[in-house]
């Protein structure tokens, strides 16, 4: 049983073929649960209708990085009203993003400040996009006290030292596609070294498509790509690195087990 724990099923590149894709998951690759992230109005409400479709689909809403600019406070109401929605199991995806150039700096902090209190607030755990802002991202989260509630950094990009700063503030290490890039050292030696019961499986689909599949389209059954590779650095079976990451990411959004 694979869990994948952050996916964008409800994105246009799956219009076509979206029923067959979350098909295939089950089906071929064992993926039993899947967490799709809304991040903004539009892929908010698309994502809370799949989580209202498929029993076996949860959904977190937050507002991304990117579009912080355009989140109003009426839009924090929202979301604040979404986390009695019996489906909503975390607020995100919310964080920092120097790489792209769409939210001035300013924007992006306040946003990612007033979404760490509404879960303070809620007590919900949150899923961190951090993209080239480490010491911020960081820094904003121990300021928020957001080791109340925890979360996962998402696709999380850093070395084992930022890892452990993370481990101390009661986040779990998400990886995705990168572990299974040759040439991702710290990807690959962060695997090697979380504490097992701190570790999620995630694709991130339709973005970041592991080995042999990277620059293609990414689906959620590729996440058994990624737990393969994870249990291969640590030299252990599929199985057990499924079942542990599957009970890890139970434990964080509070599921029941079966």
């Amino acid at each position: 049983m694979l869990f994948d724990s952050h996916t964008h099923l409800n994105d246009e590149k799956f219009d076509a073929d979206r029923d067959e894709v979350i098909r295939r998951a089950q089906e071929e690759y064992g993926v039993t649960r899947m967490l799709n992230i809304g991040f903004n109005r539009e892929t908010i409400s698309t994502t809370l209708a799949l989580a209202e479709k498929y029993d076996f689909i949860y959904a977190a809403v937050g507002w991304h990085p990117q579009d912080a600019k355009d989140c109003t406070e009426a839009d924090l109401d929202w979301l604040e009203s979404l986390c009695d929605h019996p489906k909503v199991v975390a607020l995100g995806e919310m964080g920092l993003d120097y790489y792209w150039d769409h939210s001035p700096k300013g924007a992006q902090e306040n946003v990612f400040r007033q979404q760490i209190r509404l879960a303070r607030e809620v007590n919900m755990p949150i899923i961190i996009h951090n993209r080239d802002a480490h010491e911020d991202v960081l820094r904003i989260l121990k300021e928020e006290r957001a080791e109340e509630v925890g979360g996962v950094m998402h696709c999380f990009s850093g070395d084992w030292e930022m890892a452990q700063e993370c481990l101390q503030m009661n986040f779990y290490i998400g990886l995705g596609g990168p572990v299974t890039f040759k040439n991702a050292k710290d990807p690959k030696e962060v695997a090697k070294q979380v504490p097992m019961d701190r570790l999620l499986v995630e694709t991130d689909a339709p973005y970041l498509a592991p080995h042999p599949n990277r620059g293609k389209r990414n689906e959620s059954g590729y996440v058994r790509l990624v737990a393969e590779a994870i249990a291969t650095l640590r030299g252990i079976t599929l199985e057990e690195l499924a079942q542990v990451t599957f009970a890890n990411t139970n434990r964080l959004f509070r599921l029941p087990e079966s």
